[in-house]
């Protein structure tokens, strides 16, 4: 096994978390907060948009099992990299689309890839690509939130279809029942 982690930010941390929950490789996937100022910031401080932090997830994955390439690609799809502080209803500098490498070999592949993606964006994706830091984990209750919470009316009107998406275009990635 090669262990590996990327930390990304794609709109409210519920929504990335219950895609990559089902990817056939991740190993692991905790929500929490990064690039921001405030030392251990509550989720009440991130939502007000002063700490500086990104909502975000940490993926590990088995390198052998999936590569970054594909972790990022499923990344692109399922949120929208062209809205500056925003997906969707979800508005405010914590929503940002953000890929927080862990290793520099990380940083040059998601650079790579942006650049695909911003051509056929036409130049409009605006996720930052930056070193993770100051990352902290998120409260326990939104851990694992969309498993535990699937017809709430954000999971059900928002995140339901996001995972919709993701298993019609990655069906063979999705993990084994």
């Amino acid at each position: 096994m090669n262990s590996q982690s990327i930390t990304l930010g794609g709109g409210c941390f519920w929504c990335l978390e219950a895609v990559y929950e089902q990817v056939d490789g991740v190993l692991a996937v905790e929500s929490g907060y990064c690039n921001g100022d405030v030392v251990d910031p509550s989720y009440a401080q991130v939502c007000d948009g002063d700490s500086g932090h990104a909502e975000v997830v940490r993926v590990e994955f088995d390198a052998e099992r999936i590569g970054l390439r594909e972790i990022l690609q499923i990344f692109f799809a399922i949120h929208d990299p062209t809205t500056p502080d925003r997906q969707g209803n979800d508005i405010g500098p914590q929503y940002r689309s953000g890929i927080y490498w862990h290793e520099a070999s990380q940083e040059a592949l998601a650079l790579a890839l942006r650049a695909e993606v911003d051509t056929i964006y036409r130049g409009q994706v605006v996720t930052e690509v930056l070193a993770c830091d100051n990352y902290w984990r998120a409260e326990a209750e939104h851990q694992h939130y969309y498993a535990r919470h699937p017809n709430q009316g954000y999971c059900a009107a928002v995140i339901a279809p996001k995972m919709a998406k993701f298993r019609h275009i990655f069906k063979s990635r999705l993990r084994a029942v």
